[in-house]
């Protein structure tokens, strides 16, 4: 009995293992060699209880066989293992106690001597009995009680380590459950984001759908820029789904959504009692999308104080908690986002410079809607299929003249806008057909800036009673004389005339050749080469 140390050993070594990836059958295999340390035996058996039976799942010692690890038991048949499972107490069984009882266990698998002694043990933890160990002997001694009480001491601490693994493999079981409902909301939240970026007919879309499935194979940081409404987190999630990442979490964050001082709470956790109301610890959202990716959307509204913190974190890879000096490492992959104009930002000293240039290594600008209009056929698609998930109403299309409609408008709030009109009309229209009649927009293009001018146009004020109407010709010619105005003559590329008529240039030019517009005064074609 002098190894009863070696008790607390194994009950550490035994919990150890219940955490590990190990299965239930190395459990059990390493119990058996811990009792072999303890008691001597010629068969150990461990049977599970299942449905009513006994079945062996590992066994032990010089008469170990096949016939043994396949054994199995009706408990109804054995009052005696039976009794050992509802009182939870370990006894040693002499062949006299079996041939007045219920017989010997292995009767028919082993030819076991005349007068040979076993212990049954129950493995029992909490409200549940996982079953018995059996311990037996070809020699006729009974084991003593001592002996007993110790391996029972063993049977319950192989009864907590399989209790242990079975909420181990019940916790992974609802974390993969959880997993897979998380990727289902994710994409009902995303939406078709790949499908959105890779039909697009716009050149500049098709061009940023390939450059984003490009830095979606590496851990690159990635900077989306684009206005309100554009699209940026759907392209963010889309960057996700195709990058290796996918089956991680995907964790938004909007930096403009959560007031100052609770920002870095949110971001990287704290602990308990670190601020009033902090009654536990708290996982931030480096925390939550460890292995996964981190969306920092509204980048530009992020506090000036809290940028060098994260400054830090992208850097290190590391980061502590509010109120706790321990460092947190966190394996997370940076996507940003913003309608900020960041270089101005960081001329006003409201965005640090060496943050902007740690996200922006590879930036990404979504257009705007006016500048894709040719995508307003499939985008109605893809947005109305969204729409029916939420609400159920199916098979709702937009016509020729519904389109026509939509085309006329500038979009101001862009996919968002476009979403929200979609939804208005559908609620209004009785049919499945969303005709221009559907379409509650405004008739006149509002007040806005062009991009990179400074300019604004404005929206033309209504003509007094009995002026003349100008030729639609004439307007279409002052518009477009306007237009070339503000980008001093340039017709192709970002900025210039065609992008911000909405107009192919081959189409632009060929319908100022119909106007008579050759060229513009003080301006040759050559400067828009």
């Amino acid at each position: 009995m002098g190894r009863h140390p070696e008790v607390t050993q194994d009950a550490r070594e035994l919990v150890e293992l219940a955490t590990t990836e190990e299965g239930v059958g190395e459990l059990l295999r390493r119990g058996l060699d811990w009792v072999s340390r303890v008691v001597p035996f010629d068969l150990a058996t461990l049977f599970l209880l299942k449905e009513g039976r006994l079945e062996a799942v590992a066994a032990r010692g010089p008469l170990a066989n096949q016939a043994v690890r396949k054994h199995s038991l009706q408990l109804a048949d054995f009052p005696s293992l039976k009794q050992a499972l509802e009182t939870r107490r370990a006894r040693a069984f002499t062949e006299e106690d079996h041939s007045h009882g219920d017989g010997d266990p292995f009767d028919g698998v082993l030819d076991l001597p005349a007068g040979h002694s076993c212990m049954v043990v129950p493995l029992c933890a909490g409200e549940r009995c996982y079953g018995v160990l059996t311990l037996d002997r070809a020699q006729c001694e009974t084991y003593a009680q001592p002996v007993v009480d110790l391996v029972e001491v063993y049977g319950q601490m192989l009864a907590t380590a399989l209790q242990g693994a079975e909420q181990r493999a019940t916790a992974e079981r609802l974390h993969r459950q959880d997993h897979e409902h998380a990727k289902l909301l994710e994409s009902q939240l995303g939406g078709d984001s790949e499908g959105i970026l890779e039909t697009s007919l716009s050149p500049v879309m098709r061009d940023l759908s390939r450059r984003a499935r490009q830095v979606a194979e590496t851990d690159t940081p990635v900077l989306i820029t684009g206005e309100t409404g554009t699209g940026k987190e759907r392209l963010a999630r889309a960057i996700h789904r195709w990058s290796a990442r996918a089956d991680q979490p995907f964790v938004s964050l909007n930096c403009a959504a959560i007031p100052a001082g609770l920002l870095e709470s949110e971001l990287f956790g704290h602990v308990k009692g670190a601020f009033t109301g902090a009654n536990r610890d708290r996982a931030g959202r480096f925390q939550m999308a460890h292995g996964g990716t981190l969306l920092l959307d509204e980048i530009g509204e992020l506090p000036v104080e809290l940028q060098a913190k994260l400054l830090r974190a992208l850097q290190e890879k590391a980061f502590e908690p509010v109120g706790s000096d321990k460092t947190v490492r966190a394996d997370v992959r940076i996507l940003a986002a913003t309608h900020v104009d960041l270089h101005q930002a960081i001329a006003q000293k409201r965005f640090r410079e060496d943050l902007f240039y740690r996200l922006s290594v590879f930036p990404l600008r979504l257009p705007p809607l006016r500048e894709r209009r040719e995508d307003l056929p499939q985008l109605t698609v893809f947005l109305l299929e969204e729409q029916a998930k939420r609400t159920g109403r199916r098979g709702m299309r937009v016509s020729a003249s519904g389109l026509t409609r939509l085309a006329s408008y500038d979009w101001p709030g862009n996919l968002r806008e476009l979403a929200n009109a979609l939804e208005r009309a559908t609620i209004l229209t009785r049919g499945q057909e969303l005709t221009a009649q559907s379409f509650d927009l405004p008739n006149g293009e509002r007040a806005r800036e062009v991009p990179g001018s400074g300019a604004v146009e404005e929206t033309p004020a209504p003509l007094p009673a009995g002026a003349k109407v100008p030729t639609l010709a004439a307007v279409q010619r002052e518009h477009i004389l306007r237009v070339l105005t503000l980008t001093r003559g340039r017709v192709y590329g970002e900025g210039g005339a065609a992008a911000l008529l909405g107009l192919k240039p081959s189409t632009l030019q060929s319908r100022m050749k119909k106007l008579g517009i050759e060229r513009l005064e003080g301006f040759t074609a050559a400067e828009d080469a």
